[in-house]
């Protein structure tokens, strides 16, 4: 097939969240399978990436610039939603993906070339749909957990197939040595606030920050401002080599403030047998299963100590957590093979469907010209 995952948000390697890092996953395996993938994404102007987008727009006049640094093409616009048109018309794909970041405008614009949609729900965040995605004709849906699912089909009343983000083992499975506490995106919706609390309460056990989301200049000087009195916690900086951060983890700490619809972190320190301390809501049980402790979002910073002290002083209590980490990456749900094929399968009923509407009758699925 012929697909192009489209997201409002910037993309790797402006941005290495959650949602970016599953798309560029399952991008390679799809290309690996013999199918054609591209990604339309949203632009930000530090870095090298953003300043040779910045030069193609003015030259080109085409409202989007494309690399292909990911071995796919990637299409930056500042506002994808008004380039999707375009990119349709110039890559011409046969269903296109939106996700995260005002994925319903994108969906209708495509829906409206003539391109069948599908939405790839990868958050509860609904101010970020730019829309009412009950209100897009033929379009289907795809949730990253049991979780999205649930909280979609209450808002919205829709039904969801449910694909896990997809993992590469090879990309986080290391031998560890289990010296740390690592704490993946010191941001403040991910829990720096429990993080720091952490560290401060227990200054004879390591702790690793590591970034993830930009941090402007200023958010970086505060960060490492409240850093300055820890003498346990070391800053990383972003890394596209998670096997080097798994490699010193003892425990992976996602305290997250907000709902988070899977979470990536848990299941990644999971391929090397490493367990989690996380909050218990959104998506993060399901994601941690049994490898780990869970800390209800109202308890306080004691109930946090006493978890990480049970985690990391109790060594039977710990090795069972790491047999059920090094279990809970085998899950069935996870397999590539078997997420691959549930995806192709909604993708293939999309175009199936949107096929048999132009047999019926209804206008030709036809992108604009750019």
């Amino acid at each position: 097939m012929r697909i192009l995952f489209a997201s409002a948000h910037p993309y790797i390697p402006q941005i290495a969240g959650g949602a970016q890092s599953s798309t560029h996953e399952l991008a390679g395996e799809l290309v690996a399978r013999g199918h054609e993938v591209a990604v339309l994404a949203g632009l930000t102007k530090p870095g090298a990436v953003g300043l040779r987008a910045r030069v193609a727009l003015k030259l080109t006049g085409r409202g989007y610039a494309v690399d292909r640094a990911l071995g796919y093409p990637t299409f930056r616009a500042w506002h994808p939603h008004e380039a999707v048109a375009r990119v349709l018309a110039a890559w011409r794909p046969e269903v296109v993906v939106t996700q995260s970041g005002f994925p319903v405008p994108i969906a209708r614009k495509s829906l409206e070339c003539g391109v069948p949609a599908v939405l790839y729900l990868r958050n509860v965040e609904f101010e970020d749909l730019g829309g009412d995605p009950a209100g897009l004709p033929g379009a289907r849906f795809i949730a990253n957990s049991r979780f999205t699912a649930q909280r979609y089909a209450q808002a919205y009343g829709l039904s969801s197939r449910i694909v896990h983000p997809l993992f590469r083992p090879e990309r986080y499975r290391s031998e560890t040595t289990r010296e740390t506490v690592v704490f993946v995106n010191p941001h403040p919706s991910k829990g720096l606030d429990v993080a720091l609390a952490l560290a401060a309460r227990c200054p004879d056990i390591p702790f690793a920050f590591v970034e993830a989301w930009t941090l402007d200049a200023q958010a970086r000087r505060a960060l490492k401002a409240r850093l300055a009195d820890l003498a346990n916690v070391d800053l990383l900086p972003r890394s596209r080599d998670m096997r080097r951060i798994y490699g010193i983890a003892r425990v992976v700490l996602v305290p997250s403030r907000w709902d988070e619809a899977f979470g990536r972190v848990p299941v990644e320190a999971q391929y090397s047998g490493v367990p989690a301390l996380a909050s218990r809501r959104g998506g993060l049980p399901e994601a941690v299963g049994d490898a780990g402790l869970l800390v209800d979002p109202q308890a306080g910073i004691d109930a946090w100590v006493s978890a990480l002290r049970q985690i990391w002083d109790d060594p039977e209590f710990y090795e069972r957590l790491c047999v059920a980490a090094r279990a809970g990456a085998s899950r069935p749900e996870l397999q590539s093979e078997r997420q691959i094929a549930d995806l192709l399968d909604v993708l293939e009923g999309a175009v199936t469907a949107g096929a048999a509407g132009r047999d019926a009758g209804a206008p030709p699925m036809r992108a604009q010209t750019a």
